[in-house]
This record gives structure tokens, C-alpha cells and sequence, in this order.
């Protein structure tokens, strides 16, 4: 029997009102938590930024194991399901903080863009930090540490966000130096609206007429939207997003395969056998036996 479902909510005990927290990932991977085991998959309800100062080791993404060392920087957007995987002699931060702590202080574009960094579709969550480059952000996070948890006055929290301004921009740079993101391309504000509603909406329809409508759009811009950014159709692009959230129920839910293959918008079990079965050449129970 599959343990109950974890979803991590943002909580900030020490500042309620802040939006934002900041843990040194060393102590955080020694607490005791009552709630959830980091160390098993969950899905989180905000961003983190983990910062690698020293060490080595895995962090597993959306199913994906991320290896990092000094320097390496991981990114993780809310509703992802991600697990930290212990390792000895790992020093770092972990920055959490939500949409609205981006969106309260930021211009649309510029939040827009800091979004963007967190997404995984538009450029990988991992960035390998030059020794220049590691310099320069552990400078910044070395001061978001000194104001939050040292000194923490009234002006403190204008100061940390404007730090993780300076953050988001640096590290938005990098990935766009070394090709790793998707910046300024023609349909990218139109393909994070189908995004959007593709992740909101596709339990209950996974049909390119759907979407276009829902956008005002015919079928025929919707695929050149789709191609133009991940060079996929508008179709690929949908089963991707719903294989991804029928594999995150397989994993956190305890739920049986034919109340998933209901909500994931399948009348008939067998249909949602042949779907899966198609998208990820193996059976939902198959899947889930590996984790």
C-alpha cells in the first residue's frame, strides 16, 4: 500500500509574512521532519533554489537524477515532484520563496522571466556555475543569509528581494549565454499560455481544437506555436504534459490504476492502458514498481 499522497505547502515559521525562507542545506538534510521525509518524492507548492557550495551527489527532478558539485545550481518550480538524496560533506543553500514573492515586487516581463528560469520545458533545471560565476552568486546569497538570518530589520525584506532580483537576472544571463534557456523567441509568451492551460486543463480534454479555442487560435498556429518553441506538435506536446502528471499520480497517490486512469480523464481503464502503454512502451503497474 502506497503511502498518503505528500504535497509540501510553503510555511515559514520564523517570518509568516516574508513569502520567502532561506535553510543551509547541510542542516536542513540533518532535521527530523514530521510531515514528510525529503528523501522520498513530493510535490512542492513553491520555488526552491538549491545552491551547491561544496560536495557532491544526486538530486532526483520529475524522475530525473541530477548529479552536482561545487558550483551547481538546481531548479525547481512549484508542483514539481523532486527528492533529495543524502550525501556526506554537502554544503549549500536552498532559497524558497513563492509566485507572489516574484510577482508582488517585479514588472510583468520581468516576472515573466523569472518564471521562465524555473521552467523546465523552456531550459534544463541545472546550471553548472563558472568559478567567476560561482563567486559572484555565492556573494549574493552570502548577503541574502547575512540579512535574514543576522540582522533582519525593517528593511530587510525590501533588500532580500531586491538580492534575488539581482539573482534571478544573473543566473537568467548564464543559462542564456550558454544556450540553456529559450529567451526572446518569436511565439514564447503564446506557448507559456498554452503551457498554462494545458497543465490546468488536461485531465479533462487532451484535444488540439480544445486548446486552440480556448486561445482564439486556429489548429494550424497552435502547431507552428508548439514547433517553434520545442519543435514538437501542438498533440506531442499535450500527451507529454499528461503522461507527466499521470506518472507524478502513479508515484505520490496511493490511488488504484482505474481511479488515475478517471482522473486522468479516461472513461475505459483500457484505454488508459493502451495510452500509457503507447506513450511509455511499459504498463502504469510497470511504472510504478520501479520506484
Amino acid at each position: 500500500m502506497k503511502e498518503k499522497p505528500i504535497q509540501v505547502k510553503f510555511e515559514n515559521s520564523i517570518n509568516p509574512k516574508s513569502a520567502f525562507d532561506l535553510l543551509k542545506l547541510e542542516d536542513f538534510l540533518q532535521r527530523e521532519y514530521l510531515d514528510h521525509n525529503p528523501e522520498n518524492l513530493h510535490k512542492v507548492e513553491f520555488f526552491i533554489l538549491i545552491f551547491i557550495a561544496e560536495g557532491q551527489g544526486y538530486h532526483t527532478i520529475d524522475f530525473t537524477d541530477y548529479k552536482f558539485k561545487k558550483g551547481t545550481l538546481l531548479t525547481i518550480r512549484q508542483d514539481q515532484i523532486h527528492k533529495f538524496i543524502k550525501s556526506k560533506n554537502v554544503k549549500g543553500y536552498l532559497l524558497l520563496f513563492t509566485d507572489d514573492f516574484l510577482i508582488s515586487y517585479l514588472e510583468k516581463l520581468e516576472a515573466q522571466k523569472s518564471l521562465q528560469l524555473f521552467n523546465e520545458l523552456l531550459g534544463v533545471p541545472k546550471i553548472q556555475l563558472s568559478k567567476t560565476d560561482f563567486k559572484t552568486i555565492n556573494n549574493i546569497i552570502s548577503r541574502i543569509e547575512t540579512e535574514y538570518l543576522q540582522l533582519m530589520d525593517d528593511y530587510s525584506l525590501g533588500i532580500i528581494r531586491s538580492e534575488i532580483h539581482i539573482l534571478i537576472t544573473k543566473l537568467y544571463r548564464i543559462k542564456s549565454k550558454e544556450n540553456q534557456i529559450i529567451v526572446d523567441k518569436k511565439y514564447l509568451s503564446e506557448f507559456i499560455e498554452f503551457q498554462k492551460l494545458v497543465e490546468k486543463n488536461v485531465a479533462k480534454t487532451k484535444r488540439v481544437n480544445d486548446y486552440a479555442a480556448m486561445m482564439s487560435i486556429s489548429t494550424k498556429t497552435l502547431n507552428t506555436i508548439s514547433k517553434s518553441i520545442l519543435n514538437k506538435s501542438a498533440k506531442e506536446f499535450i500527451d507529454e504534459i499528461s503522461i507527466k502528471q499521470i506518472k507524478r499520480l502513479l508515484i505520490n497517490t496511493p490511488l488504484s490504476i482505474k481511479e488515475i486512469a478517471y482522473s486522468s480523464g479516461f472513461e475505459e481503464t483500457t484505454n488508459f492502458y493502451k495510452y500509457f502503454k503507447r506513450q511509455m512502451e511499459m504498463t502504469p503497474e510497470q511504472f510504478r514498481a520501479t520506484f
